[in-house]
């Protein structure tokens, strides 16, 4: 998989009293990032980290033992995981990050695809 993007991860363990998240979100990133690597679909992520929940279109990850939250957004079609928001468990019940993540917005497509989504309409109007 290829994450994108790690200064988001650093930009958290630097900040103030939070130095311990490096080691753990470090560890995360070795993992996911390695060539060997290859999710497909929510089984797949589920199957290697069985603590992270699905929350919308995003995947959220416990991380140092439940003490942080990593939020991504994972493209399975092009093996991408873009890093949303990095917080403590504490922002993170705060459930604001929700909108500012997009979690509950459309999945966006892929270029070139072809495809688009649309509502079919009813045939009585409704």
């Amino acid at each position: 998989m290829r994450v994108i993007s790690k200064t988001r991860l650093r930009a958290f363990w630097d900040g103030a009293e939070r130095s311990d998240a490096e080691g753990p979100l470090l560890a995360w990133h070795t993992h996911v990032s390695n060539r060997t690597v290859s999710w497909n679909s929510w089984g797949d992520v589920k199957a290697a980290f069985g603590s992270a929940s699905l929350v919308g279109n995003c995947v959220v990850f416990n991380i140092g033992g439940n003490k942080y939250r990593l939020i991504t957004r994972i493209l399975y079609p092009s093996q991408k995981v873009f890093i949303l928001k990095v917080m403590t468990h504490a922002e993170y019940d705060g459930n604001k990050w929700q909108a500012q993540c997009g979690c509950f917005d459309p999945s966006p497509t892929l270029k070139g695809s072809g495809t688009r989504t649309t509502r079919k309409q009813n045939p009585r109007g409704q």
